[in-house]
């Protein structure tokens, strides 16, 4: 009789380093290949794994690693959700264990808003349909009848309204359902919880991750679904990894779910301040292209900048990190902008450290040097974000 043995558990933080012995070098190169860690030996040859900012779930061979964020597992989901609806998203969409890793947590929050949603079945709608047919059925595609039957009788090529459960809304949760029952580590009773909800999707077509879900406005007959939808939204669009064996040199088969949190901050921050500052007018872009010299050969992408058609009103970067002082690089990154930009402001917006002007000698620059702290409770952290935008208007208007 065969025994299946769970996998060893390595659990770190953002930036964490411990020492993991007796890890094969193929597991190694192929945990480091996904980007969740670096990997370094000490003198006595002892293997020791640094975290990055990526956190989540990785499975390589008989190990599972495990990235937690600082921010803890709540505010993570709640940053993802709001950057991609603000005005819909709540708080209470995820309610998860503090302890709860990423996927388990993502999946017990999924599958009880799922199961909410069908708790009185799948939603049903009517859909177009075309298809061959030897009775006419719904109207003639006169068309396409005369291409592919050349003056046949039968089969009609017909085109009719289905009432079905396959529709977009069932769809986005048939997807995240199929993409969390292949990611490791969610719990036996949610991942049962995932296999009912698939039955209860069978006859539902499931939309497929990296593709993005058709818009699903809400309506009386949806609105018990909105919670599931902004949750599978997330689930779909969120960076998998499933790498098969010796995808590159001396690694092994990998599974898992991992978010960047420079790219977290950075989207929600975006977010944020294009609903503070487009209220004003112009349009916030992020990650533009701009030209760093007069013959347009030196590109450079600052992370948020607020636009009066082709004039720019402000550039912001935003850093996922705390300061003691502003990093001299940080300063020179702002300085050119500006000076490329023709601005006299530029803004640097930290996830931690305190707030500081730096007026640039000779040159007149003023670098404001933001923080918000992503702890606080979201109203609190809202309010930091209007004063920010005050902020960043502020300069603008002179």
């Amino acid at each position: 009789m065969n025994v299946r043995t769970a996998p060893r558990r390595v659990v770190l933080a953002e930036y964490e380093t411990r020492a993991v012995p007796g890890l094969p070098e193929d597991v190694t190169r192929t945990l480091v290949a996904t980007g969740a860690v670096s990997a370094s030996r000490d003198l006595d040859g002892t293997l020791r794994l640094t975290a990055s900012t990526k956190v989540g779930l990785v499975r390589a061979g008989d190990l599972e690693l495990v990235v937690r964020p600082k921010l803890g597992v709540a505010r993570l989901l709640w940053m993802v959700g709001h950057t991609r609806d603000p005005a819909g998203w709540r708080d209470d969409d995820v309610n998860v264990d503090p302890a709860d890793d990423l996927v388990a947590a993502l999946a017990v929050a999924f599958t009880n808003q799922a199961a909410r949603a069908l708790a009185g079945g799948p939603q049903r709608g009517y859909q177009p349909v075309d298809e061959s047919s030897s009775v006419l059925r719904g109207r003639l595609r006169e068309a396409d009848q005369m291409r592919a039957r050349l003056g046949a009788a039968v089969p009609l090529e017909v085109r009719y309204d289905d009432y079905t459960t396959d529709i977009p809304e069932n769809r986005i949760l048939a997807g995240a359902t199929r993409r969390l029952l292949c990611a490791p580590s969610a719990p036996a009773p949610t991942r049962a919880a995932l296999h009912r909800l698939q039955r209860q999707l069978a006859d539902v077509t499931p939309l497929l991750a990296g593709i993005p879900p058709p818009p699903t406005p809400a309506t009386r007959l949806t609105r018990r679904y909105q919670p599931a939808l902004r949750l599978a939204r997330l689930i779909l669009a969120n960076r998998g990894i499933d790498m098969p064996p010796a995808a590159s040199p001396g690694t092994v088969a990998a599974t898992g779910f991992l978010f960047d949190m420079y790219a977290v901050y950075e989207r929600w921050l975006t977010a944020s301040l294009r609903r503070e500052l487009e209220r004003h007018g112009g349009a916030v872009d992020g990650q533009r292209v701009v030209h760093l010299d007069e013959a347009e050969k030196v590109a450079a992408r600052p992370d948020i900048t607020w636009w009066q058609g082709t004039r720019c009103l402000a550039v912001i970067d935003a850093k996922y990190k705390a300061h003691a002082s502003v990093p001299t690089e940080d300063l020179y990154q702002l300085v050119t902008y500006c000076a490329a930009l023709g601005l006299p402001d530029g803004h640097l917006v930290y996830a931690g450290g305190s707030p500081i002007t730096h007026t640039i000698l000779r040159a007149g620059v003023r670098i404001h040097a933001h923080v918000v702290d992503l702890s606080q409770p979201v109203p609190v952290l809202l309010d930091q974000i209007g004063r920010l935008g005050a902020a960043v208007l502020a300069p603008a208007r002179r």
